[in-house]
């Protein structure tokens, strides 16, 4: 059993999403080290997978590079979520026995079978199309209490996605282009469903560094890692831990970063106020005048500490990143300011804007 300081527990997790002195310098490195960029289409500053990648590489990333990489196809996107594609083997199995996991889902396909194999058929032949360009032949509507109300050829084809049947061959504007997965996903055998979920685990914990072993789930992607990695106890936090070995006593050099209210640092919002006694909120889907940071407030990390938030809004129309406040948790020295204000002028530069 590991008993860590919340301090050595902090730049675990820092470390561990290459948010530390030591700065990566190529794409696909950073996903494969954090195993995924989540896909947002805010971009009240930028769109988060673009955003989480110039926190790791700083403005040398050209937002040209993921395009790339997702139409050469050395990263896919799958629910969500863009990761290496030599990933696809560990959720290959999990496809081939959805039926079995997802009985909730697995009459509402059935019963629209001939929509299905209709789908099946025209991305045969016709294939990659959006999903407008694939008509609603569904016998039964698809019935939610959600925005997914009657999209019966969108629901469909998240199902046959699980189902391993199509795949996103990549996307015409924001929509996406859907193709039958056969073409799409490498041609490499499924890793069987137990090795899968826990190399899964394995490289989760590895892209965390601490997590629980277990905890509330979270849709398409866990937070936590089940018996991967060693136990460890946090010195004032209730409950155990699981760390990987190779960040303990390694040394820390820290820096200033901007963060994305959806990077992993900050994602498993109970997490980060155990470690970081951080509290944080998106509140753009607040009224305006309850918000206390701002509409898209990133938060921002100084060494292991997370300091405060920038509340800014990239005006493309204006040429300005227009910096609305700098909210500080903690009282910031001269140094916190003086690198809290440089990464706010390379995230000017990199999105080729006038800081204002």
């Amino acid at each position: 059993m590991h008993e860590l300081t919340r301090t050595e527990a902090r730049r675990i997790a820092v470390q561990a999403q290459l948010l530390d002195a030591h700065r990566p310098t190529e794409l696909h490195a950073v996903v494969r080290r954090l195993t995924l960029l989540q896909i947002d289409p805010t971009a009240a500053i930028a769109p988060n997978a673009d955003l989480v990648a110039w926190s790791r590489l700083g403005s040398s990333y050209a937002r040209e590079d993921l395009t790339a990489a997702l139409t050469n196809r050395t990263l896919l996107e799958l629910r969500a979520m863009i990761r290496p594609s030599e990933d696809l083997a560990l959720y290959r199995a999990d496809m081939a026995v959805w039926e079995k996991e997802t009985r909730h889902y697995r009459q509402w396909v059935a019963a629209n079978d001939a929509c299905r194999r209709d789908i099946l058929d025209r991305l045969g032949s016709q294939g990659p199309l959006t999903s407008r360009e694939l008509p609603d032949t569904c016998a039964v509507p698809w019935q939610s209490s959600g925005w997914t109300h009657n999209r019966n050829v969108t629901q469909l084809l998240e199902l046959m996605v699980l189902r391993g049947e199509v795949a996103i061959a990549g996307r015409a504007g924001r929509e996406r282009l859907w193709d039958l997965a056969s073409r799409v996903y490498p041609d490499e055998p499924a890793v069987p469903v137990a090795e899968a979920r826990r190399l899964r685990n394995e490289r989760r914990l590895r892209a965390l560094g601490i997590a629980r072993a277990t905890g509330t789930a979270l849709p398409v992607e866990p937070a936590v890692v089940a018996e991967a990695g060693e136990p460890a106890v946090v010195e004032g936090v209730k409950g155990e831990w699981r760390v990987d070995p190779a960040y303990l006593e390694r040394p820390f050099t820290g820096r200033a970063a901007l963060l994305s209210p959806f990077d992993r640092l900050v994602h498993d919002r109970q997490r980060t106020t155990e470690l970081f006694g951080y509290d944080y909120q998106l509140e753009m889907y607040k009224p305006a005048a309850k918000r206390r940071w701002g509409y898209f407030a990133l938060p921002i990390l100084y060494g292991d500490q997370l300091v405060g938030k920038l509340d800014a809004t990239a005006d493309r129309k204006a040429g300005v990143l227009l910096v609305n406040a700098v909210h500080q948790d903690v009282e910031f020295s001269r140094s916190i300011a003086d690198a809290v204000d440089a990464e706010i002028d390379d995230l000017a530069l990199w999105l080729n804007l006038r800081r204002s």
